[in-house]
C-alpha cells in the first residue's frame, strides 16, 4: 500500500485523498458523525497522508504545494494518533471537503513532473 520512495508517497497521497474524499461524498454533517466505519476509515486515511507528508519532507512538500501548512498537518497526525478523544467529526468532514482536493492535485501534478 505503501512506498519508500518519494513518488510513492505521493501517490499514497493521492490515493488516500480519493479515498477520504469519496467516503464523504454525499453526507451531511450529521450523517458523517454517526456512520462510524467512514468516519475510522477517513480518520486513518487522513493518518497516511499526515505520516506520507512528514515522509517525503517539509523543503519537497514547500515545492509540491507552496501554500501547505506543513507543520499543521503533522500536528493533525499527531492529534489523529495521540489525541483521537478530542477530535470532531466535523473538524475531518471539513479537512477532507476544504483541504484534501487541492492537496490531491498538487500531488497528482507532482506525480505528472
Amino acid at each position: 500500500m505503501s512506498s519508500r520512495d518519494p513518488r510513492g508517497r505521493l501517490l499514497d497521497i493521492v490515493t488516500n485523498a480519493e479515498r477520504a474524499i469519496g467516503y464523504a461524498e454525499g453526507l451531511d454533517d450529521a450523517s458523517f458523525e454517526q456512520d462510524l466505519k467512514t468516519l475510522d476509515a477517513a480518520e486513518r486515511c487522513l493518518e497516511r497522508i499526515a505520516e506520507a507528508i512528514v515522509k517525503i519532507g517539509s523543503e519537497q512538500m514547500a515545492r509540491i504545494m507552496p501554500d501547505l501548512p506543513v507543520e499543521r498537518v503533522k500536528g493533525l497526525g499527531n492529534r489523529l494518533r495521540h489525541a483521537y478523544d478530542d477530535i470532531e467529526a466535523a473538524m475531518i468532514l471539513n479537512v477532507i471537503r476544504c483541504e484534501l482536493p487541492r492537496l490531491r492535485d498538487a500531488a497528482a501534478r507532482a506525480l505528472e513532473d
